[in-house]
């Protein structure tokens, strides 16, 4: 491409690549003004500098604004011959010369290259000492800018596009609404090469990986210092899903590999299907490294093959952790996974965590991914918790099937549950629930990182209905709603707020007991801090239990500490919540404090120091990774 200058003067040709302008050639293009001679400069011709006595040093000063001053200075020849002088590599008078004598060509070179293409270069020499010395003084003129925009395409996207393809018409509508270079920017050769190639990638990450420019143009009207920029994309093939070569299974099955891929036949091969496919066999758990890329044979485009190069995690895993918690203290865990089970497509998951204040046992097994993404389970825990005010130990069993997609995850089950409480304090009570209910999760995420988010949100919903009965209560039905949102929100270049939203609702006869689990309590390093896990909620008798409705919220203002520790934060934060009986008796409980966060592969590790207004103490909470 050649870009154009219109107007009343001649015509002057920019070199799109800036290599040819960076090597300082000294012939002028056609059409353009021709470079001063060495008398019309002022300085010595080259027959006078021929019989004149070598020089020492040479030097060039450059007046020009900061940014096009940098420029010359770093590929000028004059500003080069300078730096080399300084060394003892001096030149003769004659090449000196010549080089003054290019130099305003080479000046407008440079410029074009970013967007002056009607700068006024003068030369002056400078005298005073036995150094030969001058001085370039820059006026670069207006910057040319963008003025008008011509982007078509030709091949398999215009042809589609015109028939009338939504694929086709929405690809070819995101390449003009996404080119970088818009009407009023100014027009510079890097900027200009940048979204060219910007543009065909996006075009080949849509599905057209053949896709290339047909033909480029930039026409620059000196005139009225407008550049019109005409580009023509030939698209090529668009790819679509044929067939999947997979390599590197040993005991997992290739249906399940098939399932996963969850797109049908004639798909568009996009770069994004690619990535979410690759990530779903990860996130699997079969796979320690995955592999997904596109034959390019444009040939085989209307059936094109996708390759998975897989290696398989071993069959069966122990795990042994030790950990601590400001929630329910240290703790260790011991725990089992069996990739497949007596040879079946079924992963087996068993854990054991005992620990000062929670011990607690929970399996599941769970068919590898089938049609839909779907997984069915069957599931099982048991736990024993201790708070400051009672002690509960629940037994539940559940039965059920998921569904994880690329942001959202559902859950839908049927439990049985049986929760014991037992009341600490004075006077000890003991109370048994019993209850069966049909319980639907539902996660959604639009994250830029699951691990380290800083831009985006989570929701999560919940929602059961089901029976139950207690000792000395009446039998009867319950329903049971709960929701978290969480919102990332990058401030300004170093600052990255963070927001909380819980509610919570128990929806029941008085009369009607539920299990301990169904209720709602509050406090502790996800819920609000400065206050013990599960401290906050109505009191019976004395004693904290759990409540019919739930509110939490948090506002929290985090920044590196320094440009050199990234991964180092310090964050300001406020909490407010608490879980009662009903919405009219529950006064939220204040915790605001500070803290230290480390943005860990693994995720964020928290290290928190939290006042509480409600119980005029401070506490330390410290966590790992991030609640959904």
């Amino acid at each position: 491409m050649t870009p154009r200058r219109a107007g009343t003067r001649p015509a002057l040709a920019l070199a799109l690549a800036a290599a040819g302008a960076l090597a300082g050639c000294a012939a002028a293009p056609p059409g353009s003004t021709a470079a001063p001679t060495s008398a019309e400069a002022g300085l010595p011709g080259p027959a006078a500098a021929a019989s004149a006595p070598g020089s020492g040093a040479s030097r060039l000063e450059v007046v020009a604004p900061a940014p096009l001053k940098a420029l010359l200075e770093r590929h000028l020849d004059l500003a080069k011959v300078d730096r080399l002088s300084h060394g003892g590599d001096a030149i003769d008078d004659f090449e000196w010369s010549r080089l003054i004598a290019a130099a305003p060509v080479q000046v407008k070179e440079l410029l074009q290259t970013e967007g002056y293409f009607d700068p006024q270069v003068q030369i002056v020499p400078l005298a005073g000492s036995e150094d030969r010395r001058v001085r370039l003084d820059l006026q670069p003129g207006p910057r040319v800018r963008v003025g008008r925009l011509t982007l078509e395409a030709e091949g398999e996207l215009a042809t589609a596009a015109a028939a009338g393809d939504e694929y086709a018409r929405g690809v070819l509508a995101e390449l003009r609404r996404n080119w970088r270079l818009r009407e009023g920017d100014a027009f510079r050769n890097p900027d200009w090469s940048d979204a060219k190639a910007a543009a065909v990638a996006r075009l080949r990450a849509a599905g057209y990986a053949g896709a290339q420019w047909a033909g480029t143009a930039a026409e620059v009207d000196t005139k009225t210092h407008e550049a019109r920029l005409f580009l023509v994309v030939d698209s090529g093939p668009l790819y679509r899903y044929g067939r999947l070569n997979v390599e590197g299974l040993a005991t997992q099955d290739l249906q399940t590999v098939q399932h996963i891929a969850a797109f049908p036949v004639g798909t568009p091969v996009s770069e994004s299907l690619l990535l979410d496919y690759q990530e779903r066999l990860q996130k699997a758990g079969l796979f320690d490294s995955v592999t997904v890329t596109l034959d390019p044979d444009p040939d085989k485009a209307a059936a094109a093959t996708i390759d998975v190069r897989l290696h398989e995690a071993p069959l069966q895993v122990w795990t042994i952790g030790l950990g601590v918690s400001a929630n329910t203290g240290p703790r260790t865990s011991v725990e089992h996974l069996y990739r497949r089970v007596f040879g079946y497509p079924v992963t087996a998951r068993n854990k054991i965590e005992w620990g000062g204040l929670r011990q607690a046992w929970d399996g599941e097994v769970s068919t590898h991914t089938g049609e839909g993404l779907y997984r069915n389970l069957v599931g099982g825990a048991v736990e024993r918790l201790e708070s400051d005010s009672d002690i509960v130990l629940s037994q539940r069993v559940r039965l059920g099937r998921t569904q994880d997609t690329q942001r959202i995850e559902r859950l839908y089950y049927v439990e049985a549950e049986r929760s014991a409480r037992t009341t600490l304090g004075d006077t000890s009570t003991k109370s048994n629930t019993v209850a069966l209910s049909y319980n639907y999760h539902w996660v959604w995420r639009s994250l830029d990182s699951v691990v380290l988010p800083t831009d985006g949100s989570t929701w999560s919903l919940q929602g059961g209905i089901g029976r139950s009965h207690g000792t000395d209560a009446e039998s009867g039905p319950f329903g049971r709603a709960y929701g978290r949102a969480t919102w990332y929100l990058p401030i300004g270049r170093a600052w990255y707020g963070q927001l909380r939203l819980e509610l919570g609702q128990v929806f029941r006869n008085d009369a009607v007991a539920v299990p301990e689990s169904q209720l709602f309590r509050a406090g502790g390093d996800d819920s609000v801090r400065g206050y013990s896990y599960r401290s906050l909620g109505p009191l019976v008798d004395g004693v904290v239990s759990g409540g019919n409705t739930l509110f939490t919220g948090s506002v929290e203002l985090a920044r590196p500490f320094t440009a050199s520790l990234p991964s180092l934060w310090g964050a300001v934060f406020v909490d407010a919540g608490n879980a009662a009986d009903d919405w009219g008796t529950l006064s939220p409980a204040l915790g605001a404090g500070i803290g230290l966060r480390w943005r860990s592969p693994a995720g964020p590790l928290r290290l928190d120091w939290a006042y509480g207004r409600e119980v005029r103490k401070s506490r330390l909470h410290f966590s790992v990774g991030i609640a959904f």
